[in-house]
């Protein structure tokens, strides 16, 4: 088993706090709503949000996957950090035994913010993960930011 790293960063002009509760408190809900074609449900299985919760995210249409279910490592609403794996699901390809992300959103000058998210590929066997797969997955992942950021634009009185 290897483990691969990648690391990313995205800045906002919307604040931290704002950022986080709008894509990670409530993205579960809100992401559905306003990305459909990215994740069409989000149902726990066990939990409620809280880290051990378990979720399953049942992908928009479209997407070249069915599914996914997500373990909640950690959830730290003061400083704004959320860690969570992908731990089943066709995602994995049959090839990862599972993917961990933490997302940190830090204050930037001129009050919005900076997204820095690390993300963990443990691989089974002698797998390698690409570049192409890893910027894939960033693409999404920055398509669903962009979408929430978006809409926290046009919505400015929501959270």
């Amino acid at each position: 088993m290897g483990v691969f790293t990648y690391e990313s960063e995205v800045i906002t002009a919307i604040p931290p706090a704002k950022m986080f509760k709008a894509c990670i408190v409530d993205g579960d809900t809100l992401i559905p709503k306003i990305v459909p074609q990215a994740f069409k449900t989000v149902e726990y299985i066990e939990g409620n949000g809280e880290p051990g919760s378990i979720k399953k995210v049942t992908f928009g249409e479209g997407s070249q996957f069915n599914y996914m279910k997500e373990k909640v490592e950690a959830l730290d609403k003061d400083k704004l950090v959320y860690r969570y794996s992908v731990i089943e699901g066709d995602a994995l390809m049959n090839k990862l035994e599972k993917i961990t992300y933490e997302t940190k959103l830090e204050a930037s000058p001129g009050g919005g913010s900076i997204c820095k998210t690390s993300s963990k590929y443990y691989t089974i066997g002698d797998f390698e993960i690409t570049e192409e797969g890893i910027k894939a997955g960033k693409e999404k992942a920055l398509q669903i930011f962009k979408a929430v950021e978006a809409y926290l634009l046009t919505n400015p009185d929501q959270y």
